[in-house]
């Protein structure tokens, strides 16, 4: 692994030790690595052999990939243009971010109807940058105008649809990935 990745991936494993409140030296049992060598890769002294990390991953109840995706997701500046068709799932429906990360965001126009009722596990917040769309939420019917804000926290049951034509609405949440942060 290169030195940009190595030194990416402590703050990836000091992420998911706290997401699991596990301490150092709880780490340092379950992998057989030592409590300052695992300091020193979280801290990004020292860059781990990839079987190192594998013990780590073991350790952390994850794998080698997924702390290393993770690790790439770090420290990211990417542009997508407006006319970027790759990030389209379908017509209307247009991811705002690319790859795996703690955020999600999706851009949708046109008259979308997300049809069933959903709900995401953390925070969600609607944007609407063009038409109206209305959003129900917990039994209650919200109507949102453009440039209205909705946020909803995790665990909050909710269905939208666009209610004009050229409606566009972007939706910014924390990725499913994410563990929760209490209050």
């Amino acid at each position: 692994m290169g030195d940009k990745e190595a030194l990416r991936v402590g703050s990836a494993v000091r992420r998911r030790r706290r997401a699991l409140d596990l301490t150092l030296a709880a780490v340092a049992g379950r992998s057989g690595l030592s409590v300052p060598f695992l300091s020193q890769i979280e801290n990004e002294r020292a860059r781990p052999s990839m079987r190192s990390l594998h013990r780590v991953a073991d350790a952390l109840e994850t794998t080698a990939a997924e702390l290393l995706a993770a690790a790439d997701s770090g420290r990211v500046v990417d542009v997508v243009r407006a006319d970027d068709g790759t990030l389209a799932a379908r017509p209307g429906v247009r991811h705002l971010v690319r790859g795996h990360h703690q955020l999600h965001a999706v851009e949708f126009t046109g008259e979308q109807d997300t049809g069933g009722e959903h709900q995401h596990r953390n925070d969600e917040l609607m944007y609407v940058a063009d038409g109206a769309a209305e959003v129900e939420a917990e039994g209650r019917a919200h109507r949102l105008e453009k440039g209205d804000t909705l946020f909803l926290s995790g665990g909050v049951l909710h269905r939208w649809r666009a209610t004009r034509p050229g409606t566009r609405l972007l939706v910014v949440a924390v990725a499913d990935h994410i563990e929760a942060v209490a209050p």
